[in-house]
């Protein structure tokens, strides 16, 4: 039950920043209900229409007061917590294997951006590394390998993550 609240959390959580749908969502909600967690405002978010247009009206509606009485956080949209939350949930992403190092930066250039928390702004530096060292944009001889971009973007996802420990992937 754990893990499915872990993940309504954390659909929830990158839906505020916009990376993630509503679908994702309640896709998450529902898998709530299966897995026996129950509460009033869960099923009325399961049960949200996923069809697109309107539904992040009604998520945006039934989302907080399904998170506070499942005891989970919610994060207004566009907020500083929300941002910084969601980076945590990209870099367990990357240490759990399920995305890559150039695609947790890109998520965070592209969904946090400069303007967003200060705590983006060392994955947003090596997204742009990446390009720098990229072919097909002008790269150089001297330029660091992507092997080591990718180690750094694996430190600052131990980092955001709240990982201490040394040790190889």
């Amino acid at each position: 039950m754990q893990d499915n609240l872990a993940r309504l959390q954390d659909a929830a959580t990158l839906w505020s920043v916009r990376p993630s749908t509503a679908a994702d969502v309640i896709a998450a909600a529902c898998d709530c209900l299966t897995a026996g967690i129950d509460s009033p405002t869960l099923r009325i978010l399961a049960g949200v229409s996923p069809v697109k247009g309107n539904e992040s009206d009604e998520l945006r509606r039934w989302l907080e007061g399904s998170l506070a009485e499942l005891s989970l956080t919610y994060y207004p949209e566009g907020s500083q917590e929300g941002e910084e939350e969601a980076l945590r949930v990209m870099a367990r992403r990357l240490l759990g294997h399920t995305i890559t190092p150039r695609e947790l930066t890109t998520w965070a250039y592209r969904f946090i951006t400069w303007d967003g928390t200060p705590m983006a702004a060392e994955l947003i530096g090596l997204e742009i590394t990446y390009d720098y060292v990229d072919p097909d944009y002008g790269g150089y001889e001297s330029s660091p390998t992507t092997e080591g971009i990718d180690a750094d973007v694996i430190a600052e996802a131990r980092r955001l993550a709240g990982e201490t420990g040394v040790g190889g992937d």
